[in-house]
């Protein structure tokens, strides 16, 4: 039974010694940046996509002097194929407060004697000690009162801009777009993720497009690096805070 715990606990030791080598490799380092070479953005931006005909422009695009196409000057340039890239505005200021309370009370009283039953508790009384009596034979009550109350106070504010990529056309012609943004200030490594799907109509004559007209919108705002590393609690203590019941 000892081998036992002595080996459970080197294994342990040895898993945390491991882990920890891990982090050790990033000491006096910066972080390193994602490859922009990898990914949904580098590859549809790489496909060759269908070039747009006369026929697409409108059928009196061939006869005018004026163009509608993309590359005109009177042109729609907002993002509608692989590869095309469009801006994503994040303007996020939410707030949210619940508040519930609840009170119950009860309460109960009941009492039984039995002064004459054919003056049995009378005989009774004598065998008793000085004091006690059958007259009043059981009494109880009884309450019981409960409260509760909570809230949820919540505030939010961001406001970001952000590059993303059209990385595939569905058949419907919904756009599902990729951005990823990366800034890195000293030894601290700010990232910015957003992806999901818009409609080529939900896109402004600026070719931007908010966040709230993304359908299944993922939108991540982290970093990495030494601030980010000592805001988090040390992977024992994580451990400790799954396993202890208390």
């Amino acid at each position: 039974m000892r081998f036992h715990t002595a080996l459970a606990t080197g294994l342990m030791i040895l898993a945390t010694m491991l882990v920890g080598c891990g982090r050790l490799a990033d000491v006096g380092r910066r972080p390193d940046f994602n490859t922009v070479t990898d990914g949904n953005e580098f590859y549809a931006m790489n496909v060759m996509s269908l070039p747009l005909t006369l026929e697409d422009e409108g059928p009196s695009a061939a006869s005018s002097l004026w163009s509608g196409g993309r590359q005109s000057l009177l042109g729609d340039r907002r993002a509608m194929q692989r590869g095309d890239i469009l801006t994503v505005v994040i303007e996020i200021d939410e707030s949210a407060e619940i508040s519930n309370s609840s009170d119950r009370s009860r309460s109960g009283s009941e009492q039984m004697g039995v002064p004459n039953f054919f003056g049995i508790p009378q005989r009774i009384d004598r065998d008793l000690p000085e004091g006690a009596s059958m007259a009043d034979a059981v009494g109880l009550s009884s309450s019981s009162q409960s409260g509760g109350q909570g809230s949820v106070r919540r505030n939010e504010e961001l406001t970001l801009r952000i590059a993303a990529t059209v990385t595939d056309v569905l058949p419907n012609g919904v756009l599902r777009i990729e951005g990823s943004q990366e800034v890195r200030v000293n030894f601290e490594l700010r990232e910015l993720l957003v992806s999901g799907y818009v409609r080529p109509a939900d896109i402004s004559r600026q070719n931007e497009i908010t966040y709230d007209k993304i359908a299944s919108a993922r939108i991540s705002y982290g970093g990495r690096g030494q601030i980010s590393d000592v805001q988090q609690p040390r992977y024992g203590q994580q451990i400790a805070d799954v396993l202890l019941p208390f």
